[in-house]
């Protein structure tokens, strides 16, 4: 799936300006989506500090959750320090972008691939774990499920 790629660092790479444009269009978007990305984070935060005043104002029905207020505190926080991070880099991507293309620095859009691939990576390894997760619950969830059937007796 990997191709052999070999980088060629005689000849640099030139820009023309439709591929300036694109990357303009580019890091617009990526402001964009970091700046909802920072809100996100934020409501989760905030989330996370007022899920114990929340959980204890309910009305007890008898089904309270197991984790309770200081669990989901916990949960949102660690969710929030996940998201932090590829909405960071891709931040710092829509910023180095930006700037690179008005000083026409080839520093500047080096460091904004750079935070570019950082945030593909994040969002990669995230993506892989999340799924082994699953993979992992709906192996127990049949495990169970076969241990409930042949645990019944008819």
């Amino acid at each position: 799936m990997e191709e052999n790629l070999q980088v060629n660092n005689s000849s640099g790479i030139r820009l023309n300006n439709v591929a300036k444009e694109v990357l303009k269009e580019a890091s617009k978007w990526a402001n964009f989506l970091a700046i909802i990305g920072f809100i996100g984070v934020g409501f989760m935060v905030l989330m996370a500090l007022f899920a114990g005043t929340i959980f204890s104002a309910l009305p007890s029905s008898g089904y309270e959750t197991v984790i309770g207020g200081v669990g989901f505190t916990i949960i949102y926080l660690l969710g929030a320090a996940l998201y932090f991070f590829p909405v960071m880099y891709l931040y710092k991507f829509a910023k180095k972008t930006k700037t690179a293309l008005l000083r026409n620095n080839e520093e500047e859009l080096t460091e904004a691939f750079t935070n570019l691939k950082s945030h593909y990576k994040f969002i990669g390894v995230l993506t892989i774990v999340m799924l082994s997760v699953y993979a992992v619950m709906f192996l127990i969830a049949i495990v169970r499920g076969v241990a409930a059937v042949s645990s019944a007796s008819f």
